[in-house]
């Protein structure tokens, strides 16, 4: 197994690239890729920039030139849901895309044209590993398995926020997990996104994010440790 890890903002990988032995970096796209260890596992961690686009390039890059065969996807998202608050853990079931439209020519909201799904389904193996690795490596924190939702908005406002469940549901939102999804599985490489709950994707977005962003990035990095010691090929 050679795993991706990506995080969107590099408070999201700095903890993980602290524990690791690394062999080499490669820039690439403006991304610097970290290729070596962690612990027994041999990794690719990258800080992918913000956005669907950087996200998406990010992973064709882990495939092409570092043969990943699983990538993961950690960092911060906005609550979706009122049983999810701030600091919890959501683990993706599937992602989609919230603001991508072609609904006048025949199409569902969300649905890209000729890639044949509306949402694209995390792999079951590395869902079930984020969420005993949640259990054990952080069991005073609530964690969630469901629908991530992405776009290129920072959601901060309640009726956008509304709009984006009323029209696709999902635990949370955020700014590159469905982009990641869909090149991993267009290449039919396994995925999982975790996302540490850093504000509520409402008006109060920008008074808790800046409190919680780094809280909730160590909480995602110590929990992709502890699925490192313990996933299986």
């Amino acid at each position: 197994m050679r795993i991706g890890i990506i995080g969107a903002m590099e408070v999201e990988v700095d903890h993980l690239k602290a524990e690791m032995n690394v062999s080499r970096t490669v820039e690439r796209a403006g991304m610097s890729f970290f290729e070596g260890k962690i612990g027994d596992s041999d990794v690719v961690v990258v800080r992918c920039g913000i956005g669907m686009v950087n996200a998406g390039a990010c992973v064709q890059i882990l495939v092409d030139c570092f043969d990943v065969t699983h990538v993961i996807n950690t960092g911060v998202a906005g609550s979706l849901d009122n049983r999810i608050d701030i600091g919890d853990i959501v683990v993706s079931e599937d992602a989609v895309v919230h603001d991508f439209d072609v609904t006048p020519l025949g199409y569902k909201p969300g649905e890209i044209p000729g890639v044949g799904t509306l949402s694209f389904p995390a792999d079951s193996y590395l869902k079930e590993c984020a969420i005993s690795a949640v259990k054990e490596a952080a069991p005073d924190i609530h964690v969630f398995s469901g629908r991530v939702v992405s776009g290129d908005q920072f959601i901060a406002g309640n009726e956008k926020k509304k709009a984006i469940i009323d029209q696709f549901g999902g635990m949370c939102t955020e700014m590159e997990g469905a982009a990641i999804a869909q090149v991993a599985y267009l290449n039919r490489v396994p995925f999982v996104i975790i996302r540490a709950i850093s504000d509520k994707a409402d008006n109060s977005g920008s008074e808790d994010y800046p409190s919680f962003e780094k809280k909730a990035a160590r909480h995602c990095a110590a929990i992709v440790e502890y699925m490192l010691k313990n996933i299986r090929a």
